[in-house]
């Protein structure tokens, strides 16, 4: 099963047994584009909640980055251990009809879907031994010892030897295998919410010998539910005070509160900017055209040309609220265009992507179908991105949607070396 933002049910993640293959120099420019990209991410983070000196120097508007509900003011004035905000973060990518690799989503909240990347490799190698015989493919197994070391980097100052946990929502979220995944990888404890206690503005785990002290949580519970006294009240999944504790400084979390102030559809159109802002860098991955309809010459451009343009609301995820112009209904369109004119703030559009295709088996046989990919970095005293990512395919004929919670699948990807 997969997570899904939307309804949080449990679904299977068909797996196609066709690997996909990278060579080392497309991985090279991934690596390097993913590696720039959070970068940036990390220091917009720190500036938006503090100094805002992007906003003064005009390049990116104010009333858009704090209009979003992922917009924490809670965090302002406040920097966590080493200035990372987005310690885990996952990009997704698409490569277009001229060969060029292209950023179509940044993900900075909670990415899911790394543990199939490292399942979907033990799958193959269980089924088919003696595939990649003499073929050198970069290892994804050093996941949770890099993701480990990350997280144990960013600790409270003066803890030498941080206790890291993993916090879960429970088992009836439809990611708890992957939270059991990611806790057994780094060999630390998995935990809910119940599990953690906060006493004077510290935070301890109950155990059957007291109370033990914790010093970075892994998180996996949106930021609303984390603690009853600072977000939403009626939360039973969080601890209350824990960000209290945040805020002093005696705990890390990860990710950091706020993230999703980075990875809004409408902050991604400025992503292009936002690199060259702080890092005074080109993007080594180039964004795909975005016409924001917050802007009046993309509002005009998006209702002029709905029926040929992909429109997504900016805060949408799974794929849903999405309209793909050329496959929608007039009335789908007219309904959209309704929507669009009404509240031009919630909407971006893009031009229809000719996703690359990778060989898939089919009932029909091996067929071409879409792909796209999320490498996963983690951010630590440096940043580390695993080889590959998880490459996810549309496994309908023609589809270009290939998010799980729309019927898509996924491969193990190879990374040539």
């Amino acid at each position: 099963t997969v997570y899904s933002d939307r309804d949080a049910i449990d679904r299977v993640l068909p797996f196609d047994v066709i690997p996909r293959i990278l060579t080392a120099t497309d991985w090279d420019r991934i690596r390097r584009g993913v590696e720039q990209r959070v970068a940036a991410i990390n220091l917009f983070l720190r500036d938006i909640y503090n100094d805002g000196h992007i906003f003064r120097d005009g390049v990116i508007p104010e009333e858009l980055v704090k209009r979003n509900p992922q917009y924490r003011k809670e965090m302002e004035g406040f920097v966590p251990p080493k200035g990372v905000y987005a310690h885990i973060a996952g990009i997704d990518i698409v490569r277009n009809d001229a060969g060029q690799f292209m950023v179509l989503e940044d993900n900075a909240r909670t990415p899911s879907g790394v543990s199939y990347v490292i399942e979907n490799r033990h799958l193959m190698m269980r089924a088919f031994p003696d595939l990649a015989e003499g073929v050198g493919i970069a290892d994804v197994d050093d996941y949770g010892r890099q993701l480990a070391k990350a997280l144990r980097a960013v600790a409270p100052e003066g803890v030498s030897d941080p206790t890291v946990v993993v916090m879960t929502p429970g088992v009836f979220n439809s990611a708890y295998f992957e939270h059991i995944f990611l806790a057994r990888e780094m060999g630390v404890p998995l935990v809910e919410g119940r599990d953690l206690v906060v006493e004077n503005d510290r935070v301890y785990k109950r155990t059957t010998s007291g109370l033990q002290p914790v010093h970075v949580i892994y998180r996996r519970i949106d930021d609303d539910f984390l603690d009853p006294r600072a977000f939403r009240k009626d939360s039973v999944l969080g601890v209350p005070g824990l960000f209290a504790a945040y805020r002093k400084g005696n705990v890390t979390l990860a990710n950091a509160v706020g993230t999703g102030a980075a990875d809004d559809k409408a902050i991604y159109a400025y992503m292009p900017r936002i690199i060259r802002y702080y890092l005074e860098q080109d993007p080594i991955l180039n964004n795909v055209e975005t016409h924001i309809c917050r802007e009046e010459e993309g509002l005009a451009y998006t209702l002029a040309n709905l029926e040929n343009l992909v429109t997504k609301p900016v805060g949408g995820s799974g794929g849903y609220g999405v309209v793909v112009g050329p496959h929608a209904s007039k009335k789908a369109l007219r309904e959209l265009r309704k929507q669009v004119t009404a509240d031009p703030a919630n909407f971006i559009s893009q031009p229809m992507i000719n996703l690359s295709v990778a060989p898939t088996l089919t009932r029909q046989g091996v067929e071409p179908r879409h792909v796209d990919l999320r490498p996963f970095a983690v951010t630590g005293d440096s940043t580390w991105v695993l080889p590959g990512g998880l490459t996810r395919v549309a496994l309908k004929r023609g589809s270009l949607v290939v998010n799980s919670s729309q019927g898509g699948g996924s491969k193990d990807t190879w990374v040539l070396v």
